[in-house]
This record gives structure tokens, C-alpha cells and sequence, in this order.
């Protein structure tokens, strides 16, 4: 039997989700065709606001690789946009002149920012805020500019402010109405959240309709209807979504706000189907992605020929974090004279709950800054549950009667959404934990896609698989999978690296069966890591699995650009270096100029595109202030010039960073040497320390200055640096083979404990062993560094050939 030729016009969550539903359903009956106007595999629209606000990456927010399109042999035409469906042919015409046939067509076209129709809104400066090229262009001005508006204060416009502001801009959102995200809040809860808002930087210019975007070619202002202005470089809109009818209008389909269809998806022409927010179901177009699952399992179901329900629309309930503050509402929000509320308003702890009841069942709820009750509350306004014999605390509180969070968990119904965006119930996840043998919350996300989407329900995913796995959850928690591409630990991929000979990042993935064909950025900086440990100088490092920052051999800074810190052994200079680095700094522009923590000269504000010819200018070694590797050793003038001074810490230091210079290590690691016990270089806080003393040195580990503050322990006194070196050597070998990638010696120091970090070294043969196979690893390090920076293909491949976008 030959398969049915399927073809969907757009690549986003929706239309992808139907994809997938229609793949486990009948994975063998179509042969199916995707056009997709952007260049990327289908992404997470949710989540650009956090690329933009630089806590998560492009790469991060990929739902599905172009790994898995070929894997389902589906045939993915990205940049390329349908102009016209011709439905007496069954084909459709791209606008490359490209013909497809078709026997069912899916329009999953999504929707556009809608654009304020005023004078100068086609100026240069101005933006919607719906895709990666919108992300994009507001990073790359927030590099050049300084002051953005954003019209718009509901949950979109907030989320772009949040972003601008990271990037460094001064950020005003103009609104047209007296309160925030009036849609989804009452006047308390918004008010509460502007509050909130302002003290994070933003300004508010509220009850303002904007009539005139100025400026010559690029935007220089905004004019409002009472005749003020505002100055802006930047300005975004976020007012509104307008569905993508375009393709489906000129082609004779039916169109009134969205694509008309019917309770199974199907629009005004035969086998041609609408899901997502181009669809108008029922005079309702849905912007949020829950209600567009529903449609896409509906619509699956029913082209994979099995009988299904139709879809009658959806009730929303919308669980929202906008910058770091967590809110839910669902259904009414505002009271009128048939309603009673339960309210809750703690000022102190900034926390509002309201609850509204209609006819003695749940007809609106408003939560701010305490969601943890949000399902249940919800579950009762579907289930319209009778609430007459419930107490307003009962209500208010699942915990109420001491229970707790485990409680909550235990007592929640099968039937309960735990996962809002793809209405996934904690029955299904129970099974799927207690089916698939299911141990971690990426696990749940791939089997059930709980998870997938906004993530704000993986703690209570967590909480679920901790109650559903009862006692073998600490054995399972023990073992935490690389990443979500594998089950295999970090150990059990070490093990299968060396029984198996593997050498390759790519061979490990074949191999042991990864589920991601080309992995992600958790896993393949790790594996490339492992491999580099275990095959010493025989291997051949895999840029291609290394984080951008090595890549760039900079440090992204916030604003996009990077900061270039050449070595300066043990914070020790000459004047030659200081005129090369002035030089450089002087022909480049550079912004800023600073002495680091770490006794070096930074160059912060560098260009990407100017990466490669600065280090050529400078002709220095990079002082790998971005790598995971040694990064400083600080000293002081020591005994050379302090009269306090006992031992020669500057000739201990540069011999430590010039021997241990570019060796990967599992996190960062900063050593400090101090000639006396004043310890001016800091040498209690560092992943080892060295302070010297009358007749020797003491030695200390495992010291973290960050976050989180520890002080290193006393590990070893000795009498020589030819000691000093051995021990350091051997301590950093063993750490390089025993800890997880990621992790700071601290961390580990405190996992496997001090008392066997000093058994193990203190034999001999096991010292000696340790620092034969560091030396070995040290080998590999010797082409000189230029060759790192100037190497053609190199350059070629990371700063020519691939565009790579300063949001990584």
C-alpha cells in the first residue's frame, strides 16, 4: 500500500506537534513534506524571551534537530514560503517556483507581531518580537544604541523589556491601558507586578496611545495622542498577534479573522486542514500553545483514520513568569455582583490569591507570586466542582491540613494537568515512570513531552517521579544521566569509552545509542572532555563539541560582545606587552580597558568579526579566561621585594601557570600563591592554593571564592616547589579523571570527601602514576598557540563560514 503524500505549510509548534502525534499513531502511512519560511529546524517560540534575556541559547530552544526530520525521512524545505495552493491540482507552489502534490494539506502558518499601522512604523529601528530574527536584531542594536520602548504591557512586551534591559538599555514600555497584562490580572495583582517591574529598572508610561514612530530613516522617538514625546534608538511592538492568513485567503479558503475551520480541523476546502494560530475555531483564535496541542491531537487522530472527538474549544488557564515573577490566572479575573471572592493579599511576602466563585463552583482564579496550587484550582474550575462544603482555606490551601508538598503530590488526582502547555496528567506520567522504567524529569519530557514547552512544571514532575519511585528514587537519583540524549551516567560513559576503545565524540553517540544523533550542549562538551582525558595526548580535540566561548577564545559579555584577556604568568608584565595590548586597544575601539581579579589586562567590548585579528595583533597567549582549564594563578611580589615576604611566590606561580597552561579540566581552576601567611593572592579561596611559610609551603584545596564561599582546606605542608608541583600534578590528575564535567573541585572535594583525596595520594607509586599520565595529557598542548587562532581552517570554520549569532 503506498503512503499518502502529506504536506504542511509552516515548521512551528503546532503544525510540528501534529507531526509527531500522527508519527505515533501511524508512523508508516505518509510521506510528508514541510515548508518552513525561517532557516531553523521547529523551535520554541516560548522561550525566545529567555534567549533574549541571555539565560539560554538558540541551540537550547531547538525542539526538533534536523536529526529527527531525517530520521522520519520528512522532506524539510526551510526559507521557503507557499504563495499558492492549488486545490483542483492538489499541489502547492512555492514562492521558488517549487510544485509539491499533496492528498492532505495542513496550513500550520502560525501568526505575525501585529504592527501598529501609524506613521513611521516601516522606519529602521522598529521590530515585532515573534522569532529568532527578531531576537537577533535587538541584540545586535542593543550593541550600538542605548534607550528602547516597547509598546505593549502585556505578557510579551514584558518579557522584551526584561531582555532589553540585560542588554545593557534603558527600557521604556508604554501602555495603553491603566493596568499590566489587564487580560490575565486584576488591578491588585497588576499593580503588585509593575511594583515589582519598576524596581528591576523598567519605566512605565501608562493610559498613552502612541500616534507617530519619529525620526528620518531610522527611529529616533515616539509621539503620543496628547502631543508628548519620548525619545528611543529601539523600538518593539508588542500589541497583538495578526494570524498568517495570507496563502490560504488567495486561494480561496474561507478567512474571517483566522482560517475557518471545523471541530476536526478542517478548513473550507477539501483535504486542506488549519491548526494553530492561523485557525479560528468557533470565533476563537488561541495564542497560547495548550489549547493548540489539543487541536493538533484532534487533527492527527482524524488523518491517521481513527475515530476521535472533535475538538469544541478550550478554557485557558495561563501560567506565566515574567522576570522571575510567578503568576497563573484562568477564567474570570474580575468581580461582578453574582460572584463571591476568596482573597489572599500579603503585602510583606508579595503574595496575592484570589479565587472566584459563581454559583457555588470556581469560575475565575488570580495568582501572584504563588502558584503552587494552580493545578488543582484549575482541575476544579474544569470539573466545575461543587465548593459549598469546602472552607475558604480548603480551598485556597491544598496543604492545609500539614500535609505538605509530598502530600500535595500524593493526594493529586490521576486525571490532574501537571503539565498545562501539552495537557499531560500525572497519570500519565505515573505510568509512563512506572512502564518505561522512567528515572528523570528529561525522561518524562521525551516519553510523555511533559515538560517540552514553557518548563515551568518540572519541579512538580521531579516531586512525581520522587513519589512514584518510593525507595529506589535515591538509587535512581544517584545515577543522573550525562544529559537527556542518554541514560548512562557520567561514570557508566567512562566505562564504555575505555572498554570499548572509543575515540571519537561521534563514535560514542553511535555506539551507545544516543538518542540525539548529534547530541546537545550538555553532552558533547563533556564527551569531547571524557575522551580527552582518558586518550591523553592521542586525541584530537573536537571543536565542534566545544563551548563558544572556547571556541571565540573570548568571553561573551552581555551586550553580545566579547572580552579578550591575554596570559600574564602570575600577574607579571613587561612593557612591551603593556604597548601591545594599548595598541590593539587603540586601532579596535575598544571600550574598556580593566585590570581582572586575576591580575591581567581585559579588553572588553571586542567584536566578534575582530576576534581573530586582535589576537593576531596582540601576538599574546590567551589567558583562557573562558575556558574550563587553568584560568589565573595569582601571586604576590613575594620574598623578592615584601619585607613580609618568605618565600619566591612570583617564580612559584609563573613555573604552576606556564606547566598546567591550557590543560582541560573538568570546571575551571584558579590557583593563588602567597609568599607569607598574609596571603595577599587570596590562596584560602582557590581550587589550590600555595602560602608560603619559614621553611616550606602549605598546601590548600578545594577553596571557592564565588557564589558559593568556601575555604580551602589545609591539604599538605612540604618543604620544596619541586614537591608543591608533584602534589598539585597529582591532585589535578585524579580530579581530572573522578569528577563529573562541571564540576568545581569544591563540589567535589565535598562529594568524595577530603580524608580519601588524601589517601589516595598519599602513596607514592600512585602520586608518580598520576602525574605520568597528567604529563602525557600535557604533551598534546605543545603546538604553539598561534596555531590555535591563526590555523585556516579554524578561522574559516568559526568566524567566516559559520555566522555564528552572538546570542550563543
Amino acid at each position: 500500500m503506498s503512503k499518502k503524500k502529506l504536506v504542511m505549510i509552516g515548521n512551528g509548534m503546532a503544525g510540528v506537534r501534529t507531526i509527531e502525534d500522527m508519527l505515533k499513531i501511524a508512523p508508516e502511512a505518509f510521506e510528508i513534506t514541510i515548508f518552513g519560511n525561517e532557516p531553523h529546524p521547529n523551535y520554541n517560540r516560548i522561550q525566545l524571551s529567555t534567549v533574549l534575556q541571555g539565560d539560554t541559547t538558540v541551540e537550547d530552544i531547538i525542539m526538533n534537530s534536523w536529526e529527527w526530520y531525517r530520521d522520519h525521512d520528512i522532506q524539510l524545505f526551510t526559507n521557503e514560503a507557499i504563495v499558492k495552493i492549488d486545490s483542483e491540482a492538489k499541489q502547492v507552489i512555492s514562492e521558488k517556483g517549487r510544485k509539491v502534490e499533496y492528498d492532505e494539506l495542513i496550513i500550520a502558518t502560525g501568526s505575525s507581531s501585529f504592527i501598529l499601522p501609524i506613521p513611521g512604523a516601516d522606519k529602521k529601528g522598529v521590530t515585532g518580537f515573534r522569532d529568532i530574527q527578531d531576537c537577533e536584531m535587538m541584540i545586535k542594536t542593543a550593541k550600538e544604541y542605548k534607550r528602547a520602548a516597547v509598546i505593549g504591557g502585556g505578557l510579551l512586551g514584558l518579557e522584551a523589556a526584561r531582555g532589553l534591559l540585560n542588554l545593557g538599555m534603558e527600557v521604556d514600555v508604554i501602555h495603553l491601558m491603566p493596568h499590566l497584562m489587564e487580560r490575565q490580572l486584576d488591578p491588585t495583582a497588576s499593580n503588585m507586578l509593575k511594583e515589582e517591574l519598576e524596581a528591576q529598572g523598567m519605566n512605565f508610561i501608562m493610559e498613552k496611545q502612541t500616534t507617530e514612530i519619529l525620526g528620518d530613516e531610522r527611529v529616533t522617538g515616539l509621539r503620543f495622542s496628547d502631543g508628548k514625546e519620548i525619545a528611543a534608538d529601539l523600538v518593539v511592538m508588542a500589541v497583538g498577534i495578526r494570524p498568517n492568513v495570507q496563502v490560504a485567503s488567495e486561494s480561496g479558503i474561507y478567512v474571517n479573522r483566522g482560517i475557518v475551520v471545523d471541530d476536526y480541523m478542517q478548513t473550507s476546502m477539501p483535504n486542506v486542514y488549519a491548526v494553530g494560530e492561523c485557525a479560528e475555531h468557533r470565533e476563537m483564535v488561541y495564542g497560547l500553545v495548550a489549547p493548540l496541542y489539543e487541536q493538533g491531537k484532534v487533527l492527527a487522530t482524524k488523518l491517521c483514520g481513527v475515530e476521535t472527538k472533535p475538538y469544541e474549544g478550550s478554557i485557558v488557564g495561563t501560567g506565566l513568569k515574567v522576570s522571575g515573577v510567578d503568576l497563573f490566572s484562568a477564567g474570570e479575573i474580575n468581580d461582578d455582583p453574582k460572584t463571591k471572592s476568596i482573597k489572599v493579599h500579603n503585602e510583606f511576602d508579595g503574595v496575592y490569591k484570589k479565587v472566584i466563585i459563581r454559583d457555588n463552583k470556581i469560575s475565575g482564579i488570580v495568582l501572584y507570586g504563588d502558584t503552587k496550587d494552580s493545578s488543582r484550582l484549575f482541575r476544579m474550575l474544569l470539573k466545575k466542582e461543587d465548593v459549598s462544603g469546602m472552607t475558604s482555606v480548603s480551598i485556597l490551601e491544598s496543604g492545609c491540613c500539614g500535609g505538605g508538598e509530598s502530600s500535595d503530590v500524593a493526594t493529586m488526582a490521576a486525571d490532574e494537568i501537571v503539565c498545562g502547555c501539552n495537557g499531560v496528567t500525572k497519570g500519565t506520567i505515573v505510568e509512563a515512570i512506572q512502564t518505561k522504567d522512567l528515572t528523570s524529569v528529561e525522561e518524562v519530557g521525551s516519553c510523555t513531552n511533559a515538560g517540552r514547552s514553557c518548563g515551568r512544571c518540572k519541579s512538580l514532575i521531579s516531586d512525581i517521579l520522587a513519589h512514584a519511585l518510593g525507595d529506589k528514587y535515591d538509587v535512581a537519583a544517584k545515577k543522573t544521566a550525562l544529559c537527556g540524549c542518554t541514560t548512562l551516567s557520567r561514570d557508566e560513559v567512562v566505562a564504555e569509552i575505555k572498554q570499548k576503545g572509543l575515540t571519537s565524540v561521534k563514535e560514542v553517540m553511535n555506539v551507545l545509542g544516543w538518542k540525539q544523533e548529534e547530541g546537545c550542549t550538555k553532552c558533547r562538551p563533556a564527551l569531547n572532555y571524557y575522551l580527552g582525558m582518558i586518550l591523553q595526548d592521542q586525541y584530537k580535540d573536537d571543536r565542534d563539541s566545544r563551548l563558544v566561548n572556547e571556541k571565540m577564545h573570548a568571553n561573551i559579555q552581555k551586550d553580545g560582545t566579547y572580552s579578550v584577556i591575554p596570559r600574564m604568568y602570575g600577574g607579571v608584565t613587561s612593557a612591551q606587552d603593556l604597548k601591545k595590548i594599548a595598541e590593539v586597544a587603540e586601532k579596535y575601539d575598544v571600550p574598556l580597558v580593566k585590570l581582572t581579579g586575576g591580575q591581567r589586562i581585559g579588553l572588553y567590548g571586542v567584536s566578534k568579526e575582530d576576534l581573530p585579528s586582535v589576537w593576531e595583533d596582540l601576538g599574546m597567549q590567551s589567558g583562557y579566561a573562558y575556558g574550563k582549564t587553568l584560568r589565573t594563578v595569582k601571586t604576590c611580589v613575594g620574598a623578592k621585594f615584601c619585607r613580609y615576604g618568605t618565600q619566591d611566590s612570583m617564580g612559584l606561580g609563573i613555573e604552576l601557570e606556564k606547566k598546567f597552561e591550557r590543560l582541560d579540566t573538568p570546571h575551571k581552576v584558579k590557583m593563588g600563591v602567597s609568599a607569607c601567611p598574609r596571603n595577599c593572592a587570596e590562596s584560602g579561596i582557590k581550587d589550590f592554593g600555595v602560602v608560603g611559610i619559614d621553611g616550606g609551603w602549605e598546601l590548600y584545596v578545594a577553596g571557592n571564592g564565588g557564589t558559593d564561599l568556601r575555604a580551602g582546606d589545609l591539604f599538605a605542608t612540604v618543604k620544596t616547589k619541586d614537591e608543591v608541583i608533584e602534589l598539585i600534578g597529582a591532585f589535578l590528575q585524579y580530579y581530572r579523571e573522578n569528577a563529573n564535567y562541571l564540576e568545581r573541585t569544591s563540589t567535589w572535594v565535598e562529594r568524595v570527601g577530603l580524608d580519601h583525596v588524601k589517601e589516595v595520594l598519599a602513596d607514592e607509586q600512585t602520586r608518580k602514576a598520576l602525574n605520568d599520565r597528567l604529563d602525557k595529557t600535557l604533551e598534546k598542548y605543545n603546538e604553539p598557540w598561534s596555531e590555535t587562532i591563526e590555523n585556516k581552517e579554524i578561522k574559516d570554520k568559526y568566524y567566516q563560514k559559520r555566522d555564528v549569532p552572538v546570542l550563543v
